[in-house]
């Protein structure tokens, strides 16, 4: 403890233990730096994760070695929330409330935080739909961009409202927020249909296809929106050294994912603030993309997006039921 150092967050005093240990060794950035960095951007980083189960990806050994995934929070977390498993058991995940609970996650060696897209006081009611756009090994990083536009087309025409990030790693996330009454099953469902209308407008660079083998250009991943799904959230850093970073519809074409390195990050959040501020100004229905679900399934896209082939994964039930079930309960 001789080397530790104590920051002051909110009024609420942290001890920072190991501050000088290289988190990312090719950079040579610290683990107080990524500290100073969720510090400066607490207020966007904590309305990202705020009231939502979290999950700790935790990296004692810096980036440059394997994490490890922590669903059970420890006792010295400040709330837990405990869900249950169609298995019986349950696992006490992690709650953020304050900013102190951002940059107690940093001094536990978490660099990317993972919240569901639910919160506590409605957890089997997602209020995010996640859109995944992740690039198969053919696509370059001007796809991803010409598909996020191509996205947020699609979401006007249906009248939401999207908010896009960089990915921190090869794509971009576009969230909508949602009036907190759909299961998990609809929420996926409409993920799943929305993908598959930007796949018919754009099919020589959109994907839907279950099977790696099958894609080509950018893959609008659906599966994103399971249960106990998680994605990186808003000013989380990357193991690039990239950080997941917001943007404006406007900035979109021309941003580069390198353009958003951890240090010197803040130049632009005390610049522009929390670019996703606005985003729970208004919250969304799914039924037109629901309807568009049912056509699809009566139409073109009959049947389930695996092929019948591919059988009942071993742990869960299949995707179109509610009572999913999570073969990793770690």
């Amino acid at each position: 403890m001789d080397d530790a150092v104590t920051l002051t967050v909110s009024g609420d005093s942290i001890t920072i233990t190991s501050p000088d240990k290289v988190m990312f060794p090719e950079q040579g950035w610290t683990k107080l730096d990524v500290v100073e960095h969720f510090a400066t951007c607490v207020d966007g980083a904590l309305a990202g994760v705020f009231g939502r189960p979290t999950m700790l990806k935790r990296w004692p050994k810096g980036v440059g070695e394997s994490p490890f995934y922590q669903k059970r929070a420890p006792k010295s977390a400040g709330e837990r929330y405990f869900v249950k498993f169609p298995s019986g058991r349950t696992a006490g995940y992690f709650v953020p409330r304050t900013p102190y609970d951002i940059v107690w996650m940093a001094q536990l060696n978490c660099v990317d935080l993972n919240p569901w897209p639910t919160r506590v006081d409605h957890v089997e009611r997602p209020d995010e739909l996640r859109i995944d756009l992740d690039p198969t090994p053919d696509a370059m990083w001007a796809d991803v961009q010409e598909v996020a536009i191509a996205v947020h087309e699609v979401l006007t025409d249906y009248g939401l409202v999207g908010f896009p990030k960089t990915s921190g790693s090869k794509g971009i996330h576009v969230y909508v927020r949602l009036e907190p009454r759909f299961s998990f099953l609809e929420v996926r469902r409409a993920a799943l249909a929305f993908g598959r209308e930007v796949e018919r407008r754009r099919p020589e660079l959109v994907t839907t296809q279950w099977w790696k083998e099958d894609r080509h250009g950018v893959f609008i991943d659906y599966n994103q929106n399971s249960r106990d799904r998680t994605i990186a959230s808003a000013y989380s850093v990357r193991p690039t050294g990239w950080v997941s970073a917001p943007l404006q519809w406007d900035e979109v074409p021309a941003a580069e994912l390198a353009d958003f390195p951890m240090k010197g990050f803040a130049e632009r959040y005390r610049r522009m603030g929390d670019v996703m501020a606005g985003i729970d100004d208004a919250a969304f229905g799914l039924e037109a993309l629901l309807e568009l679900a049912a056509r699809d399934e009566a139409g073109d896209f009959s049947g389930e997006p695996w092929p019948e082939s591919f059988g009942k994964p071993r742990g869960r039930r299949s995707w179109w039921r509610d009572d999913w079930s999570d073969p990793g309960e770690t």
